[in-house]
């Protein structure tokens, strides 16, 4: 059984082309380990506009790929300055809570996406 979070596009996808290292959620978990990435069914279109010219092909409502859970970082204001220095496009105000940036390493994309129904929270998945 593996745990799942479903993220809505563009995010999920920038989270596995590198581009995006940290997700960012109003909770903290103490969960640590293999987490699947699941592409929610909806794109923040506006969103999507500011990543054009990164030439991203979004999916919808499958798990596209999988990170190492390494960290839940409260969100400082020097630990939001510094993200935006690193990346002002993907770390910039995305208009969402972020007072917890977890922390994603070893990523990896999948070949071919696993369509299922994605959940609210981190979810489990049989496979």
């Amino acid at each position: 059984m593996a745990k799942v979070l479903t993220i809505k596009e563009p995010w999920a996808t920038l989270i596995i082309e590198g581009y995006k290292k940290y997700e960012f959620r109003s909770w903290k978990t103490n969960y640590r380990g293999k987490i699947l990435i699941h592409a929610g069914m909806s794109l923040e279109k506006e969103s999507a506009k500011k990543f054009k010219d990164y030439n991203l092909i979004y999916t919808k409502g499958a798990i596209i790929g999988e990170a190492i859970l390494t960290d839940c970082i409260l969100v400082t204001e020097d630990f939001d300055k510094r993200l935006k220095e690193i990346n002002p496009l993907v770390y910039g105000n995305s208009g969402h809570v972020q007072n917890y940036a977890w922390k994603l390493e070893n990523i990896k994309k999948y070949d071919s996406p696993i369509y299922i129904k994605g959940k609210l929270g981190l979810w489990n998945y049989d496979n």
